[in-house]
């Protein structure tokens, strides 16, 4: 079993006109944790998407846990593979978007056990207890049976990381978390996440924080305008960085 869960080799995106991504490489290893810093506008978060194949690429190659993402190979050539198998590798790969994304008609509980039983066909009463173990496990045991609008941002965040848990994923994907949170959310959020860090999850986070890109990431990535410019251990990032780009950003927000 190969020790890289997610690589990504000469990464291409482009929408319209506009490359976003110019030639993304990256090799993140099982039980890594990697932060992915950067501007707004970098490609930080289209990375995210064309590694669970929300986004396909224009070139390059991107394979996790050593199976190619949305093609499979033929002699030299990519073939993208049917709509069904696509759903099948994205299933492996867990997502935490920026906005919650969670069914509004859905209690939390539900929320969890759709996709693991409708898409993994897991037994309805498997799925509910598991469900309710991700809940006690983020913190929100008591809070099955709300509904999101009956939750704070910070606890519907918690949900979709349950909900992202529940189908038990080798990788998991957090797109800036934390940033539709109110400040004082912010805290429960990361906790979780940390947790999940000293579980040994596979974990790649857009994220500003920057505390917990010091505490928490093994390597931390610097993106600038579609491309990685500084790749380094959080303690080499922040107190010495190599390319002056990444010393203008930290400038500005630490």
């Amino acid at each position: 079993m190969s020790d890289v869960m997610l690589k990504a080799e000469g990464v291409h995106k482009r929408f319209g006109a506009t490359e976003v991504l110019k030639g993304i490489s990256l090799e993140v290893r099982r039980g890594e944790v990697v932060c992915l810093l950067g501007a707004s506008g970098s490609g930080k978060s289209t990375f995210l998407r064309c590694i669970n194949h929300l986004e396909k690429i224009d070139a390059g190659r991107l394979s996790v846990d050593g199976e190619l993402v949305g093609y499979r190979q033929v002699g030299e050539r990519l073939h993208e593979l049917r709509e069904r198998d696509i759903c099948r590798h994205r299933a492996e790969v867990g997502m935490v978007f920026q906005r919650f994304n969670l069914f509004g008609h859905m209690t939390a509980l539900q929320n969890i056990i759709e996709a693991p039983v409708h898409v993994r066909g897991v037994p309805r009463a498997q799925a509910v207890a598991h469900a309710r173990q991700l809940l006690e496990r983020v913190g929100l045991a008591d809070r099955s049976d709300a509904y999101p609008n009956q939750l704070s941002g910070g606890q519907q965040q918690r949900v979709a990381i349950a909900r992202a848990l529940a189908m038990s994923p080798k990788l998991m994907l957090f797109d800036e978390p934390t940033s539709a949170l109110d400040p004082e959310l912010v805290g429960e959020v990361l906790d979780v996440m940390k947790a999940l860090a000293r579980d040994g999850m596979t974990m790649v986070v857009v994220t500003h924080e920057m505390g917990f890109a010091r505490e928490v990431a093994d390597r931390v990535v610097m993106m600038d305008q579609g491309r990685i410019i500084e790749s380094a251990p959080p303690e080499q990032f922040f107190s010495a960085p190599s390319h002056e780009r990444t010393r203008q950003f930290l400038s500005k927000i630490l």
